[in-house]
């Protein structure tokens, strides 16, 4: 039997989606709520990357830019070694809803890691995406 190989979260946030996109796709979004700072060039092919105090740094490439309703990207696994191309794949969906927005989280990819190093990554990404989107919602409600 294989291994889980998706994370998916989804929660109701009382913001627009024009605002939710804005979080997610800017470097002032995500230098805010996600890392400590960020850069971003939001196209299909673009390269972002996040830094956070104490120098953990996540380069990820942009794969899917559809405004205002899907932003995607990939990036390295922590713990392989820096030229192993396997990446996780990461997929936010905003659907407006009556008092918000709907929005949805998926992370795949995990089912490509070895068995000794699956499930040290697999829980670290479920345990950060609740701790990630609860700073999400504290900086939407802040701004």
């Amino acid at each position: 039997m294989g291994f889980p190989d998706r994370i998916e979260r989804t929660l109701e946030v009382a913001h627009p989606p024009e605002k939710v996109w804005a979080a997610l796709t800017t470097a002032e979004g995500l230098g805010t709520w996600f890392g400590n700072d960020a850069t971003i060039d939001l196209r299909p092919g673009g390269a972002a990357r996040m830094t956070w105090t104490g120098g953990h740094t996540a380069d990820m490439r942009v794969e899917r830019v559809e405004k205002p309703t899907v932003f995607g990207f990939t990036w390295k696994i922590e713990g392989l070694p820096e030229n192993d191309p396997r990446r996780t794949y990461v997929e936010f969906t905003l659907e407006p809803i009556s008092t918000g927005t709907r929005l949805t989280v998926v992370e795949t990819g995990f089912a490509q890691l070895p068995d000794d190093h699956y499930g040290k990554v697999y829980d670290g990404h479920t345990e950060g995406w609740a701790s990630e989107l609860g700073e999400l919602v504290d900086y939407l409600d802040a701004a």
